[in-house]
């Protein structure tokens, strides 16, 4: 035993330990791990029952202390969440053939014109006099209608995602290049702040991908994919922050806690019912039966009936107020949600 105790019998009467034999099979550490996750012996179908028959059912359960039958809610998430993200992952996978790269002639007909000027500059103050000079003969307004953010859309003929880095990235070959070119202008004329930071970060991406904007697009959405867990994470205490102040007249009545709880139990339904609407999706990609539309859409509606039913349980109001207090907790979700995507977005363009 770990304190040292001798045994006779099953646990040790010193720390409780269970008399076992430490050398176990290869096949015991797979069904004692399964078991761990899921307490096969129930718990795991108990908790899934009533989950997804009896919503807000579990939370309340949860809240009042009557947790033993129950699967605890963390490692429901943790396991539902792992399967979730493992089909997702397989499932949704950006190569570089669904993209198409966005190129404008004029931008491309003035960057050869450019790289021609370049090739005759022997040091750097030489490049700055070529770009300036390209301005005072009107190279600047000739591009205008080009861009200098990241471009994703999905508006070209294929259908597919159209992506490229603006035209003032491509004015440079390498990051030392423009650096260099920077370091030359006047201060009133260098780029500055977040315009700066994201043409140097596109230089340097044209520069380790070497140009292939569809290399560099597939890599930035799919970085931007696997950011999802972390989001979800993120957001969890910020919804539970919403549903605190939404219910702040109960807040005796309701710990931050138990919001979080509730929120989580949502977020394993949710995972449940993306598996089954993707698993729709391409069921309906391989045979092409148009009434598995019509049965996705029935999906839709009882995904946001159960949330209603489930506030409405957990919370026990009306259904006036559920249904109110429903809208506006959707309402601060989409626009939090909205910025989330944006800052994961820049951390994920930052990372590739």
């Amino acid at each position: 035993m770990n304190c040292g105790a001798m045994v006779v019998g099953r646990f040790c009467h010193v720390c409780g330990q269970e008399n076992t034999e430490p050398k176990e099979t290869f096949w015991h550490m797979i069904t004692h791990f399964f078991y761990d996750i899921t307490h096969f012996d129930g718990s795991f179908f108990v908790t899934l029952k009533d989950l997804l028959f009896k919503p807000g059912f579990l939370s309340r359960e949860y809240m009042l202390g009557r947790r033993k039958k129950y699967l605890h809610p963390v490692r429901m998430y943790v396991f539902t969440s792992a399967v979730f993200f493992l089909v997702f992952f397989a499932t949704f996978h950006v190569s570089e053939g669904d993209l198409s790269v966005n190129k404008n002639a004029m931008g491309l007909d003035s960057l050869s014109i450019k790289e021609r000027a370049l090739e005759k500059a022997k040091t750097k103050e030489d490049s700055a006099e070529i770009i300036r000079g390209l301005e005072l003969v009107g190279y600047s307004d000739s591009v205008t209608n080009v861009t200098t953010d990241t471009i994703i859309s999905n508006d070209n003929k294929n259908g597919n995602l159209s992506f490229s880095l603006g035209w003032e990235a491509n004015n440079y070959r390498s990051v030392k290049e423009y650096d260099s070119v920077q370091k030359s202008l006047p201060k009133n004329k260098r780029d500055a702040g977040i315009s700066k930071a994201m043409t140097r970060k596109s230089v340097e991406l044209n520069e380790k991908y070497e140009n292939d904007q569809q290399k560099i697009g597939a890599a930035l959405i799919n970085k931007f994919l696997h950011s999802f867990p972390y989001l979800l994470f993120v957001s969890l205490p910020l919804y539970a922050l919403f549903l605190k102040l939404l219910y702040i007249r109960h807040r005796k009545e309701y710990f931050f806690a138990d919001h979080a709880v509730f929120l989580i139990h949502l977020y394993i339904f949710s995972f449940l019912f993306l598996l089954c609407y993707f698993g729709l999706d391409k069921l309906a990609d391989k045979t092409g039966w148009r009434p598995i539309g019509i049965v996705q859409g029935i999906l839709i509606l009882t995904g946001v009936f159960y949330t209603l039913k489930a506030i409405k349980h957990f919370y026990r109001q009306g259904w006036g107020k559920t249904i109110l207090k429903f809208i506006l907790f959707n309402i601060l979700c989409l626009f939090s949600l909205v910025l989330l995507f944006i800052v994961f977005f820049a951390f994920s363009f930052y990372q590739i």
